[in-house]
């Protein structure tokens, strides 16, 4: 039995959040933690600080740490894995510190189209381990970058990166919609709505400040400015994936927030949906890395 066996700590590090999670030695997930302590917050020689704040809260353990902690923006940049990638090439790319410092590498994609992910691998695979999805099937996994992830034979064949959830934030941050987006985005009739002209493949620029010029003439209420917008990006983003992977059902993972607004744009084109929860997958995968560490 190694020391991970005894129980480890595994981290979704990702780009603007962290989610930490104490693993037992039966397997199950003794406590856990998320703050706002992603890379960008991290400065340049501070994350062994920042991995000491985890072992402060959760204990010393070994530590399983993926996701953009591996990044070129990271601690340490650990080489990507090139598809098809499983578990068994995770584990074998692993970057370890010390005994007790393992990161996980991300996944690359250079067939005439070059794409990478970091973090979503894991709970990709992790679902696919606990039976969660099967081995063979289309993903979409909203977030920051949404994935769109064809699985074959229990390994990621090929995927696609769209950068609709950044975009939205910098929409909603910096723009001149940031106005009419301030609210929240649900899945109602200005969602459909936007969903419809994303899909229809119109100019997005054009139908972006088209959402500004009806808020201001009195078109697009208060409310129904972000989920207008949401729509039209989701919509986009969904022409996108099913272009490339076409399917009629797909898997919606990650926080149900997100994957309920794909669910229902996905029900505009007749596809059915799936949802499955990130973080259990999440913590599924990390387990089955650690059980490959000698």
């Amino acid at each position: 039995m190694t020391r991970w066996a005894e129980g480890f700590i595994a981290v979704d590090w990702g780009t603007t959040n962290r989610r930490a999670y104490l693993i037992g030695e039966n397997g199950d997930c003794d406590r856990e933690f998320e703050d706002g302590r992603g890379i960008l917050s991290v400065g340049r020689g501070e994350f062994e600080a920042a991995v000491r704040e985890v072992r402060e809260r959760l204990g010393e353990k070994p530590m399983l740490l993926a996701g953009m902690v591996g990044s070129n923006r990271g601690w340490i940049e650990v080489p990507y894995v090139p598809c098809p990638a499983g578990l068994d090439e995770l584990a074998h790319g692993l970057v370890r510190i010390g005994d007790d410092i393992a990161i996980v590498p991300g996944v690359s994609l250079s067939d005439g189209r070059y794409d990478v992910m970091r973090g979503e691998e894991v709970q990709l695979l992790g679902a696919i381990a606990s039976g969660q999805i099967p081995a063979d099937c289309l993903v979409c996994h909203p977030g920051t970058h949404n994935k769109w992830v064809r699985v074959s034979a229990g390994r990621i064949e090929s995927f696609r990166t769209v950068m609709t959830g950044e975009l939205f934030n910098l929409l909603r941050e910096r723009s001149i919609l940031a106005e009419v987006i301030s609210g929240q985005a649900v899945a109602g009739e200005a969602f459909c709505e936007g969903v419809k002209r994303g899909l229809s493949g119109a100019g997005l620029t054009a139908e972006l400040f088209e959402a500004r010029a009806r808020f201001l003439l009195g078109n697009l209420g208060n409310d129904d400015g972000a989920s207008f917008v949401s729509g039209l990006l989701i919509g986009g983003d969904v022409r996108v994936g099913l272009h490339d992977m076409a399917s009629s059902r797909v898997i919606a993972m990650g926080r149900p927030e997100l994957t309920g607004l794909y669910s229902a744009a996905l029900a505009e084109c007749g596809v059915a949906t799936d949802e499955v929860d990130g973080e259990g997958a999440f913590i599924a995968g990390a387990k089955q890395i650690a059980e490959r560490i000698e």
